[in-house]
């Protein structure tokens, strides 16, 4: 039989020192299981968006407002419009999206905006507007950098680890950038000129696409894509640009005035004047897209060969994530495969409502940026939209010293 003997325990009364030891402990204990809420919200360019994004990764809601039908009718972006059109809806768009999320802005974690780069007069009608939002709710601000956002979408939608070869391509933007951290980047090649995106559009508009039936209502860059599907590229000789430059940069303007040229001549060909549809369109159309395949997946050759040699990217499963608006050209993308196929390498892009312009890759870099404690902002008096801004450190000048010669590939597309 067991007897059961009371007895008494005196505690001590803990010290101060103790007691915030102890409180310190809960903290940290409670941040781990916090359930973290950010709402982002992107008017770089011409697309006001804004998402509330979980910690998950589980998008809780979002809206957009796309400004694409009224610049097709201007022939382009005109700045001030963008800024205009932004003003009328953001905070319709910025309601939506936390109506739709069920999340009131006070249980927000913080407020991500994109604050660079960009065009000047968008910027800053989101930056104006979030800070509003930050001053009213006390909330914290993540400033984001648009092209760090898309780089680091694929990590919403896959288990991607760092490091990873990231190319952007977008009708602002065109990079090459090893990714090894939240905001750590290196840059191995750029533009030189102009973004693929831009060029794309040029050309749908000097080739007056917006004219051709099944057309109208499509962006530059997709028209040219979808009639690209009917023509004939072997029509036209195109070749690549920076054949001999031994780097992973980039250079669409020479392409974009050689094809003005064989535009006009078609045209006098055909007599017919500047703003009527050519016969050929098709075939030029084609031949631009093919081109522009060709010098993108080479010069993103290079960089993974550059990459692996140098053991900057895993040995085994070395990963190219493909994003930016014109990373939902599937023609593009083919492109792309034929050379991750050829380097061991698995090619990843995000779902293409992803690819463009959106709220939700700018919320979840405000989530990436509050679980790694970077950049989150308690006073935002002094803070500033950034126009032009680099992406990273750049060592495109040591890939190009590297000299590293890409074998020829067949791009039976």
């Amino acid at each position: 039989m067991l007897t059961l003997t009371k007895t008494t325990r005196v505690f001590s009364k803990p010290s101060k020192r103790r007691v915030h030891e102890i409180l310190r402990c809960l903290d940290s204990l409670g941040k781990c299981f916090l359930h973290r809420v950010v709402l982002g919200i992107e008017t770089s360019c011409d697309d006001t968006a804004a998402a509330v994004v979980d910690d998950t990764g589980q998008v809780l809601g979002e809206a957009i407002h796309s400004q694409t039908e009224v610049h097709l009718k201007t022939g382009g972006i005109v700045p001030p419009v963008a800024q205009q059109l932004h003003r009328e809806n953001i905070e319709r768009i910025v309601q939506q999206a936390l109506l739709a999320s069920k999340i009131s802005p006070t249980e927000l974690s913080a407020i991500a905006t994109t604050i660079k780069p960009g065009l000047a007069l968008s910027l800053g009608v989101g930056l104006t507007f979030s800070v509003q939002l930050v001053n009213q709710f006390k909330k914290p601000f993540i400033p984001i950098h648009h092209m760090e956002a898309h780089a680091l979408t694929i990590r919403l939608t896959n288990k991607v680890e760092f490091p990873f070869l990231v190319l952007l391509i977008s009708g602002g933007h065109c990079l090459l950038a090893l990714v090894r951290g939240v905001s750590d980047f290196l840059l191995l090649g750029k533009s030189l000129d102009i973004a693929p995106g831009d060029m794309l559009d040029k050309v749908a508009r000097r080739l007056s696409l917006i004219k051709h039936p099944e057309c109208s209502t499509m962006s530059g860059g997709k028209a040219i894509e979808f009639l690209a599907k009917r023509g004939n590229r072997l029509h036209f000789d195109l070749r690549p640009p920076m054949q001999r430059a031994k780097n992973c940069d980039f250079s669409f303007t020479g392409l974009q005035h050689i094809t003005d040229k064989i535009i006009m001549q078609k045209e006098r060909e055909e007599g017919i004047e500047k703003g009527q549809v050519l016969s050929s369109a098709a075939d030029i159309a084609a031949a631009v897209q093919h081109t522009v395949a060709c010098h993108i997946a080479k010069r993103t050759h290079r960089a993974l060969l550059f990459c692996q040699q140098r053991d900057l990217l895993p040995r085994n499963n070395a990963i190219l994530v493909v994003s930016g608006g014109v990373a939902s050209n599937f023609y593009i993308r083919k492109a792309l495969e034929i050379i991750t196929n050829a380097t061991q390498c698995t090619l990843l892009c995000p779902p293409p409502r992803l690819c463009t312009d959106n709220g939700v890759m700018i919320a979840w870099n405000g989530i990436e940026r509050l679980r790694a404690g970077l950049g989150i902002l308690h006073e935002v008096k002094d803070i500033r939209y950034e126009p032009k801004c680099p992406l990273g450190i750049d060592i495109s000048k040591e890939v190009g010293e590297a000299a590293i010669k890409v074998p020829s590939l067949k791009m039976n597309i």
